[in-house]
């Protein structure tokens, strides 16, 4: 199964970075339990998150070692490259255990067995299904070990994508246009915001005639009326209503690759200022990814869009964009480059971003959002969906 996604080559290329940088650091191990860098190492993909598992890469060990629950590892078996004895399972006495027991205990022998146990190992402190028990559990069992902080180790890796990542974030984007059309022509007077949400979920999974969707790393966000000043809402029994705002902000998902799609909707016709407003937004992304090229930097990508709505009196605080792509629930963000004032990441071919430089108002909002990869001659933006304001 991970063959039809990546070439077995793809991953070794993906373990010797890691390796490389496990050397630079002086770290023999690293324990990867971010689900994203799980997959992006070893191909695994399933829904277990919600238990401890881990994937660890040691500098000398030939193979990544996947470590989960027992009833997952035949999920591992269908995802994974590794070989039979890199895929290392706990029993179930381990969740949530009467016992005493916790999957820090067995990832430490496995750790043992990879004779890291009393050396330095990078853990992802900052990873949303890293705990702070699986922290002191994991220390507590190795003494003689240094646990430190993987400090986004293969976060950063990932920044830089291969053609066939690029290309399935192509195929996501597909997906999102696909969805984003559902949702504009699904929102009028009276229609439930559930309904609406339904119908871009129905398109996310769907897909398009040549592929399927996956489930996406956020769920469909659609604020609407007052609360389109605040965009990190999704819907609610609420009915649309004459005069509404409505933000959506959605993404396809393929193979765990996205593409984040952002439009704004006013049902009726929208006040001047709405519509002045998404014409400053769609003026701001444009020079903002005219700026983009090789050699730049993420921060003179943001100020190219903060020169240009200042010319409207307009000022924005917030950053603009983020690197992204593969990604499990909560975020697709992989949490390095950002746009925005201070961020010195040079830009590279390869590098794919999320812009999304919303405005918000006390009263409305306004968001438009485009996904695009960085290539020899500037942005490619991977959907091609009309880029203003639209009327429901």
């Amino acid at each position: 199964m991970p063959a039809a996604v990546f070439p077995q080559s793809e991953y070794e290329t993906r373990v010797e970075r890691t390796k490389a940088k496990l050397r630079e650091r002086d770290l023999d191990a690293i324990v990867l339990s971010d689900p994203a860098n799980m997959n992006y190492i070893a191909g695994y993909d399933g829904w277990s998150f919600y238990v401890h598992q881990a994937v660890v890469v040691t500098r000398d060990h030939p193979e990544p070692v996947w470590v989960g629950r027992d009833m997952d590892k035949n999920g591992a078996r269908a995802t994974t490259w590794l070989s039979e004895p890199n895929m290392r399972a706990y029993s179930d006495d381990h969740v949530h255990s009467p016992y005493d027991l916790h999957p820090m205990d067995f990832l430490a022998d496995v750790l043992g067995d990879l004779e890291v146990a009393d050396g330095r190992i990078a853990v992802e402190m900052d990873a949303a299904y890293f705990t702070a028990k699986s922290y002191t559990r994991l220390g507590s069992k190795l003494p003689d070990a240094e646990l430190v902080d993987a400090d986004l180790l293969v976060n950063w890796i990932r920044v830089r994508k291969s053609d066939r990542e690029i290309e399935y974030m192509r195929e996501a984007a597909k997906i999102s246009e696909s969805a984003m059309l559902a949702g504009l022509d699904a929102i009028e007077p009276g229609v439930p915001e559930y309904e609406v949400a339904a119908e871009i979920y129905d398109r996310l999974i769907r897909g398009t005639d040549e592929y399927g969707g996956d489930y996406p790393a956020i769920v469909p966000l659609m604020p609407s009326g007052d609360h389109t000043g605040t965009p990190h809402l999704t819907w609610s029994d609420r009915e649309f209503a004459e005069g509404d705002p409505v933000l959506i902000e959605l993404s396809g998902c393929r193979h765990r690759y996205h593409s984040p799609l952002a439009r704004t909707a006013f049902v009726g016709d929208a006040p001047d200022a709405v519509e002045r407003t998404a014409e400053i937004v769609v003026e701001g992304i444009d020079a903002a990814l005219d700026a983009v090229e090789p050699g730049v930097t993420c921060e003179r990508v943001e100020k190219a869009w903060r020169e240009t709505i200042a010319q409207y009196g307009v000022e924005k605080e917030d950053r603009i964009g983020y690197s992204m792509g593969l990604g499990y629930p909560p975020d697709w963000g992989e949490h390095t480059a950002s746009i925005r004032p201070g961020d010195e990441t040079v830009l590279e071919e390869g590098m794919t971003f999320h812009m999304i430089p919303g405005l918000w108002e006390d009263e409305f909002g306004v968001e438009l959002s485009e996904t695009f990869a960085v290539t020899s001659t500037g942005a490619e933006t991977l959907a091609e969906f009309p880029r203003r304001l639209f009327s429901a």
